[in-house]
């Protein structure tokens, strides 16, 4: 039995989602899942109209991933706010090279966790593994979390991206122990020795991370500690654990996500 609800971040299964919003979810909740996490709303959505088909199959959704140019629009946390969310997530940001950008950045970080809050939704920063770098001798990401107050901004820490840049999630989880209310479970494959960056959004190719010798995993079926995360996640005095997974090239998405959700049911934690 789990100790933590079990969320599923729809990204993971987008284009299901693209081609039927309430079946894919029905599915998700059938398999096991007792919530997902939104990858945004398009602008065509009705936030109620998602909150009702969420609430009537039982679910829980107390969060959403929303780029940054989105935030800036009028009217965008409400929405959030409208479709039950009480998290708000910043999925990517773009630093450039060096982190040239960085300080830019850091005041529109600053600016949308306060204007978030003025309507009642809680900011996360959901990282990769380039907030890793450092400046001064301090991990952009510690940067972060250290510039803006914790009751405006927590983490939502993408534990593959913590373990892909060569740290120990496990540690940072503790390092944010009551600032972590929501962590991201996350597979992978790497071959040994691999220096390659694994997605596109830099200009990696699916082709290119494959030859890499880098490949996503349902969650227990790559080299991810995942007992030692979710006792981690425990002690951190997380909310909730959400499966995340960027691709599935070797079998559909749906498939993957129970495969993870298996796994995470399969033992005592």
């Amino acid at each position: 039995m789990a100790s933590l609800p079990i969320g599923l971040q729809l990204y993971s299964v987008r284009e299901d989602l693209g081609r039927d919003f309430y079946g894919t979810i029905k599915a998700v909740k059938e398999m096991g899942y007792d919530a997902v996490e939104l990858c945004g709303l398009k602008e065509e959505w009705d936030p109620k109209e998602i909150k009702k088909m969420i609430d009537e199959l039982g679910l829980i959704c107390n969060s959403s991933h929303c780029p940054t140019d989105e935030m800036q629009k009028e009217g965008t946390f409400a929405r959030y706010k409208e479709a039950g969310c009480d998290y708000i997530v910043i999925p990517w940001m773009s630093y450039g090279s060096h982190n040239q950008r960085f300080e830019e950045n850091l005041e529109l970080i600053k600016k949308l966790c306060e204007e978030a809050n003025k309507e009642g939704l809680t900011m996360l920063y959901h990282n990769h593994d380039f907030e890793f770098k450092k400046i001064d001798d301090k991990c952009v990401l510690d940067i972060i979390y250290d510039s803006v107050p914790e009751n405006l901004l927590k983490t939502e820490l993408d534990t593959c991206w913590v373990k892909f840049a060569s740290y120990d999630p496990c540690e940072y989880l503790r390092k944010y122990t009551g600032r972590s209310p929501l962590v991201h479970l996350k597979d992978y494959w790497e071959a040994e020795g691999n220096t390659g960056v694994p997605y596109d959004l830099i200009g990696k190719s699916r082709e290119d991370r494959e030859n890499e010798g880098f490949i996503f995993k349902p969650i227990g079926h790559g080299i991810q500690d995942i007992p030692a995360i979710l006792e981690a996640s425990k002690a951190a005095k997380a909310d909730m654990v959400i499966v995340e997974q960027d691709e599935s090239p070797e079998r559909p998405a749906l498939e993957s996500a129970k495969m993870s959700i298996d796994y995470l049911r399969s033992f005592e934690w």
